[in-house]
């Protein structure tokens, strides 16, 4: 999976996909939710792709998932 991107964001992916998941958001519905097009999410979760979030998709999908942006980011560095 993203074998490009650091492991930090690589792990802020996949939590994100965990609680869109959880909260019942598709990857179409969050990517519209955002504001975005309809493959916006599914350009960062897919495995071939370099797509990343930054602060600010942070900061709204927090909002939209009615959590902190914390809740994205692991315990300890990684």
């Amino acid at each position: 999976m993203h074998e490009s991107l650091d492991e930090i964001e690589r792990f802020i992916i996949k939590r994100i996909k965990e609680l869109r998941e959880k909260n019942g958001f598709t990857q179409v519905s969050l990517s519209l939710a955002l504001g975005k097009s309809t493959t916006f999410i599914s350009d960062i979760e897919a495995p071939s792709k370099k797509a990343k979030y930054n602060i600010k998709h942070l900061n709204d999908i927090a909002k939209i998932l009615g959590c902190s942006p914390k809740d994205f980011w692991p315990d300890k560095p990684l």
